[in-house]
């Protein structure tokens, strides 16, 4: 009786002592963080009212991360942002910087989406697919065997105010959104695919234009590789704001380029005239090896030397809801005829290389560059005075740049070639 009553103690003290009644609870799984987009911040629940699916898989298998995303706190950016830096990759192993980009902003897009509905169903909101199906425009679309310039009347982007036959058949050639078919009519684009080509048109053509001129056949512009909803993904570049404090030998290697670049958009063994509407700081930007491209090809117009325009100039009877997503309804055209040769290096000239190339050289050379500039810039009725302008410029700046590994593009090529 003496030995059960001490051990009914020894139980009784051992179950009071929580050290040693407590169980060890077994160790919970490891949970891998889980990244929550949500078809709003993509624009996937605006689809097809959208510029296409195609590396969404990529966001889903977090193949595209964010750079917020390598924090701690794993949180997507604001959704009102234009664009954002990411990474992608195609091994899990090797990663590169890409750019994530909207068309146009947040705002600009929810406003447009508001217009469509209370201008097509006088309601505040609606399915935007149904509404635009239901335009003239869409259903002239859906039953078109090929895009031809009457489809793509009044519309605002830059690209199509003086289309060709020729131009409007690479673009359907070279839809990356769609399996390629390689050919001219547009059989092989399914309902959806033609409302997301047209919307695209309407809203920003800057991803056609990377798909139809792509880098690796030497367009300046940076590869395109894919869209999502309303997002689409490219490589990555920084803009050229970034080195307007750069070392002098930089500037003038890049305001070199600038000019090739521009030479080449005039004059290009397809004989397609390319020619800005506009340009700032983020019109162009440069790649980690210091190769200069366009970044921003949302208004870059395009003229046909080989076909001519096929639209007539007065295109304010075309316009309807397609035509007003971004801009003002009543904003006038620029007609095809007013459009010079130099408009693009004498809005360069008076925009963009005063700010890259100021105060960067000894005189009397820096004197004679802003002298060249100026002549550039004031000579937008004279083609002869900027095209004299602007080779003496170059020929001032070559000996200005210099040859090593912070200009990889061409780095150690200089070293060899009387180009340089």
């Amino acid at each position: 009786k003496v030995a059960d009553s001490l051990m009914l103690l020894l139980v009784l003290a051992l179950s009071c002592n929580p050290s040693t009644a407590a169980t060890p609870s077994p160790s919970a799984p490891h949970v891998k963080p889980s990244y929550s987009f949500g078809r709003t911040f993509l624009g996937l629940d605006k689809c097809n009212a959208c510029i296409g699916t195609s590396i969404c898989k990529k966001f889903f298998k977090e193949e595209i991360r964010f750079d917020t995303w390598l924090s701690s706190h794993l949180k997507l950016p604001p959704s009102y942002l234009l664009s954002y830096s990411g990474n992608y990759t195609d091994d899990a192993k090797s990663w590169r910087l890409v750019d994530i980009t909207r068309l146009t902003s947040k705002y600009q897009h929810d406003r447009a989406d508001k217009h469509i509905c209370t201008s097509l169903l006088k309601t505040k909101t609606c399915s935007l697919e149904r509404a635009l199906r239901r335009t003239h425009r869409f259903q002239k679309w859906l039953r078109a065997k090929r895009l031809t310039p009457d489809l793509v009347q009044g519309l605002s982007s830059p690209m199509l105010r003086c289309p060709s036959q020729r131009l409007l058949d690479r673009i359907v050639r070279r839809y990356a959104e769609v399996p390629d078919a390689g050919s001219i009519y547009m059989d092989h684009l399914t309902d959806r695919d033609k409302l997301r080509l047209l919307y695209t048109l309407s809203v920003n053509s800057h991803p056609i234009l990377l798909q139809i001129f792509p880098d690796v056949e030497g367009w300046p512009f940076p590869r395109y590789l894919g869209s999502c909803g309303r997002l689409l993904v490219s490589a990555s570049t920084r803009p050229l704001r970034d080195f307007y404090d750069a070392a002098p030998e930089v500037a003038a290697d890049l305001a070199l380029q600038l000019l090739a670049v521009l030479r080449s958009m005039g004059t290009n063994d397809l004989n397609y005239f390319f020619y800005f509407t506009h340009v700032d700081a983020g019109t162009f930007g440069v790649f980690s090896n210091g190769h200069l491209f366009i970044r921003d090809a949302s208004t870059l117009g395009i003229i046909d030397k080989e076909e001519g325009s096929q639209l007539i100039d007065d295109q304010q009877e075309h316009k309807d809801i397609f035509s007003c997503l971004t801009v003002d309804c009543q904003s006038a055209f620029v007609s095809c005829n007013s459009i010079r040769e130099k408009h693009s290096l004498v809005m360069v000239c008076q925009e963009l290389l005063p700010k890259l190339l100021k105060g960067k050289f000894q005189q009397p050379v820096q004197e004679k560059i802003d002298s060249f500039l100026q002549h550039c810039a004031d000579s937008l009725d004279d083609d002869q005075g900027v095209n004299e302008m602007v080779a003496k410029l170059a020929e001032l700046l070559k000996p200005l740049r210099s040859c090593d590994s912070r200009f990889a593009y061409r780095y150690p090529d200089c070293k060899y070639s009387d180009k340089y």
